[in-house]
């Protein structure tokens, strides 16, 4: 055995958090070097059976949020010049998200997200699908991926479809890809803050469970063909589809959709407005065992006045984010779900005070932040870091497939695997499993998993 062996076998991550040699604010660039080096010594048990992807659409700024640099100058950081400490010593985050602060100990801060692409669509792509676009193939989102995996096939049984976009889709790409129709995300449309939250296909306004019992009693009562036809193998699917449909529609699924029975205090907390309610529902709907809920929350596109918007939406953000964390926990969710809180880029960190933008933030791909949480991802923890002003990542980078591939991982999902394409070509689940491209890599999340 050579020395640098003994060395990988020697510090396996479990001994070296025995040894205290990580600090709660991250690891030292050689502690991770060595991790993952070590990496492949390591595997990882898989413990999350649910994926709560938190997409805040158009991107948000890392210096406002999870990256605060308050001595990069007015022209940086704005209105946000006083980032408050957290619960975990070293951690400092945004003064607009007092109350994420007082659970830092539960997520872990990716301050070295980077990708260098500033278009929505090809950004959006990147980080769905944590792969690089490639001439003539649509891959799809990890919510596909995870629904032909974990959902359809797999020994899913659940009513509501494996992959559930809450409310609606960003049509940026084919979140299902190559995979096909089947895989798209369940659009729920709607809005869960207004009552009925009116799911599309699921519940309607206006019409009681009295009135679609009676639609149901009248329609079985005209079928007289299937009634003839019963025994055939094709009509007694069509019966089961149906009864499916209606169990959907009138019986447990349907109450998975309805938060007025939820406690109004536990609304209030939150936040009632659409975003707040919509983490609520990504609560509900890993109760009842979905196994990827994206929460597409727009609104992040802030090119011109941008701190009017972040008076707004920081709040909710705040309210909705740390609820749903601290929800989960007290109902033994969180072990087995991963939070995942991000958007497509981030946002220039130097303010456009100029008009016509009057104090905007444009795109920016080149470095950012994302949050994780739960599902064997490990809290009180910062991942990489950015220059003094944020500008650019000087330390531990993690590229989209870093991320998702790590993620992956935790469901039990070998990022090495493959999918089948139309075309019977080979498609890696991670691009990082294909040898026969050159990707720029940081490696797994070894170090908070």
């Amino acid at each position: 055995m050579n020395s640098k062996t003994a060395l990988s076998l020697a510090i396996t991550r479990r001994n070296a958090l025995r040894l205290g040699m990580f600090g709660a604010a991250g690891l030292m660039c050689s502690d991770w070097l060595t991790l993952k080096a070590a990496e492949v010594l390591n595997p990882i048990k898989a413990k999350a059976k649910s994926v709560i992807q938190v997409w805040l659409w158009g991107g948000s700024c890392h210096l406002d949020t999870f990256d605060p640099k308050p001595d990069a100058g007015y022209d940086y950081f704005g209105k946000y010049d006083k980032p408050i400490a957290t619960n975990v010593n070293g951690i400092r985050i945004g003064q607009a998200l007092p109350r994420l602060a007082k659970m830092a100990d539960k997520y872990s801060l990716l301050r070295g997200m980077t990708h260098g692409n500033n278009a929505h669509e090809v950004a959006s792509y990147m980080v769905m699908s944590g792969t690089k676009p490639v001439d003539g193939i649509v891959n799809p989102a990890m919510g596909a991926v995870v629904a032909y995996k974990k959902g359809y096939g797999a020994g899913y049984e659940g009513l509501i479809p494996p992959y559930v976009a809450l409310t609606r889709p960003q049509g940026r790409f084919s979140e299902a890809g190559f995979l096909g129709s089947k895989y798209q995300p369940f659009a729920t449309g709607g809005d869960p803050a207004k009552t009925p939250f009116a799911v599309e296909g699921v519940i309607a306004e206006g019409v009681s469970d009295e009135r679609q019992q009676s639609r149901r009693t009248l329609l079985g009562n005209l079928d007289t063909f299937s009634k003839a036809m019963e025994g055939s193998p094709l009509i007694d699917r069509m019966a089961k589809n149906k009864e499916d449909a209606y169990s959907l529609i009138m019986g447990e699924a349907k109450n998975t959709f309805d938060l007025s029975k939820e406690p109004d205090a536990l609304r209030t907390a939150y936040g009632k407005n659409t975003f707040g309610q919509s983490c609520l529902e990504a609560r509900k709907l890993v109760e009842a065992g979905v196994p990827f809920i994206t929460l597409n929350a727009p609104g992040w596109d802030t090119h011109k006045k941008h701190f009017e918007m972040m008076a707004q939406m920081l709040p909710q953000l705040d309210n909705g984010l740390s609820t749903l964390l601290q929800d989960l926990s007290d109902r033994g969710l969180l072990d087995t779900t991963v939070v995942w809180c991000g958007g497509e880029f981030g946002r220039t960190p130097k303010i456009q005070w100029e008009a016509p933008w009057d104090g905007g933030r444009s795109h920016y791909g080149k470095a950012f932040s994302h949050l994780v949480a739960g599902g064997g991802f490990r809290g009180g923890q910062v991942v990489g870091a950015t220059s003094s002003r944020g500008e650019e990542v000087v330390e531990r980078p993690v590229y989209p497939w870093d991320l998702t591939a790590s993620i992956y991982e935790l469901m039990g999902i070998d990022p090495n695997g493959t999918l089948p394409t139309p075309d019977g070509k080979t498609a890696f689940i991670s691009p990082l499993a294909d040898k026969s491209i050159k990707i720029e890599s940081g490696g797994l999340l070894r170090e908070i998993m």
